[in-house]
This record gives C-alpha cells, sequence and structure tokens, in this order.
C-alpha cells in the first residue's frame, strides 16, 4: 500500500508527558528540544495503534496479523521487528482563545514547511502539497475577518489573506465535513517566533488530585500540561517491507475511525478523530480519508 499519512483531530485533552517537572507544571507536555514544540513520541503512537489493533476480533483471532504490523519479541537480531515504521505525532494546528471569535487555530510557516517536506518523504504528489507563505512580521497575521485580532493576551493585526489552496490542503487532515467547513474562517498565520510562545504559554494546565477516603482531604495536589481539543495533529506511517500488514491496518482505522494516545485514559483524555489519508499519488484524485 505505501505510506499513509494520519490526521488526528484531539477530541478531548491530549497528555503525552514529558516525565520530569517544568517549574510549577508538575507533569509537562512533551516537547521538542530545539522547537519546543508539543508531540507525542512515535513510540507513543506505535503503543497506541497496536493496542487499538488488540482490541479488534479479526485481529486477536489472527495474531500472527498483529505480529507482522506491529512486531514481535525475537531472539534473532532484528527478527521481531514489526512490518510498519510510525513516526511521531506533530502539532499542526493549535486552538488559542481569541476576544474576536470563539476561538483560532495557529499555524506557522516552519509547521506548514515540515508538513510539506513529510508530505514529500510519504510520495504525495505536489500539487497536495501546502503552500508556505514568508514569515508574517512581527505582531502581524494572515488570515480572515476583522482587522484587529486578540489571541490570549496578545494583539494582532492584519497583514494579508491567507495564500491560495492552504486551507484545501489542510482540509484533508481534518475527519469531519461540518469540521472542515470551519477552518476558513478560524485559521490565521502568525510568524514561526510568535508561535512559539503560544506552544509555551497557551497550553492547558489541569490540577488534579488525589484525595483521602475518608476526610476528603488532600493527598496529592499536581499539575498536568495538555493539548486542548481540537487541536489538529499527524502521523506518517511507512512500510518496512512490501508485505507490511498497512492495508489491513488502514482499513481498521477507516472503521474505527477513533484513537486513544496519551495518558490519563481512565479520565477520558486522549482521544482522536482519524482521517487516513491515502498518499499514493494514483489515488489522490480519488478516496483520500
Amino acid at each position: 500500500m505505501g505510506n499513509i499519512l494520519l490526521g488526528l483531530l484531539a477530541e478531548t485533552f491530549i497528555h503525552a508527558g514529558a516525565g520530569s517537572n517544568k517549574g510549577a507544571i508538575d507533569l509537562p507536555a512533551a516537547r521538542e528540544a530545539a522547537s519546543g514544540y508539543p508531540f507525542i513520541p512515535g513510540s507513543g503512537m506505535k503503543g497506541a495503534l497496536r493496542e487499538l489493533a488488540e482490541q479488534e476480533p479479526k485481529w486477536i483471532n489472527d495474531g500472527s496479523s498483529v505480529r507482522k504490523c506491529f512486531g514481535h519479541e525475537s531472539s534473532n537480531a532484528g527478527g521481531g521487528a514489526g512490518g510498519i515504521l510510525v513516526g511521531d505525532a506533530r502539532l499542526l494546528l493549535l486552538p488559542v482563545r481569541s476576544l474576536t471569535g470563539s476561538y483560532k487555530w495557529l499555524t506557522c510557516p516552519h509547521l506548514l514547511e515540515r508538513l510539506s517536506r513529510d508530505m514529500q518523504r510519504a510520495g504525495c504528489s505536489n500539487d497536495t502539497l501546502p503552500p508556505v507563505p514568508e514569515e508574517p512580521e512581527d505582531g502581524k497575521l494572515l488570515g480572515t475577518g476583522q482587522d484587529t485580532i486578540f489571541l490570549e493576551e496578545r494583539t494582532f493585526t492584519f497583514q494579508n489573506s491567507l495564500p491560495d489552496n492552504l486551507v484545501t490542503s489542510l482540509t484533508r487532515f481534518i475527519p469531519y465535513e461540518d469540521t472542515q467547513g470551519r477552518l476558513a474562517g478560524q485559521l490565521v498565520v502568525v510568524n514561526s517566533n510568535e508561535f512559539t510562545w503560544f506552544t509555551n504559554f497557551a497550553l492547558s494546565v489541569q490540577a488534579r488530585n488525589d484525595l483521602v477516603d475518608k476526610t476528603k482531604e488532600s493527598n496529592n495536589l499536581w499539575y498536568e500540561e495538555s493539548l486542548p481539543p481540537d487541536t489538529l495533529m499527524y502521523c506518517l506511517l511507512a512500510e518496512r517491507i512490501a508485505d507490511s500488514g498497512m492495508s489491513d491496518l488502514a482499513t481498521l482505522l477507516r472503521e474505527r475511525k477513533y484513537l486513544q494516545a496519551g495518558g490519563n485514559e481512565t479520565v477520558g483524555q486522549g482521544w482522536f478523530g482519524i482521517a487516513v489519508c491515502n498518499t499514493d499519488k494514483r489515488k489522490e484524485s480519488g478516496d483520500e480519508h
């Protein structure tokens, strides 16, 4: 089948922890070392996909499908490796509070450039790649609507319209038609330096508490950093060998439509809606999802 891209739209808060505290935040979100962008490591994504497959009766009855796709323990060097490669879930659009509307979906030229490179690596045709705009000036943005837009406590003014075909190229990563229809009015592009500010300071921080059963006194209070609902991410799946089981996995993802990744599953977090994007150039004009 070749490679596929997964669009991942957060239905709930998403917490993929870094495993160490960050100042007042006890459990910060996992971040890329150089850019500081939140992400979900490929190992976590692979585990989430494998757990989904192991819950499917067809895959349970035929354990060889799980082993073929995701690998298994083996005494032979490399003999137990799975047939697919699972990349990190990378950030694409970050929802940010706005006084001029419900919220805005933020992105930046660096994220769009990286998406374009990943899509080329996946084998997407050139006419489906997102246009990468020049960096807007500080305090300015690309978008539609009012001349002045308030994002968190910062003020931005309109510099230019969104690049042609940008909205069209991004809708393939959103699994719902109604949500796709909102993208044009809510998408804004800020420069990459200012986008980093939002990834550092605009994520959700939630207090969690462990109470003593009898007295209900606090036994342990901690703070977690999470990506908010409606965050849009994407993940690249690639075939390592010809008989990888990728087609069966793509069919499963289309049927199940949802994936749980990250922590806090027992309190309802970590759920994504899935868009399966076919990157085979011969099928680009067909069913994308």
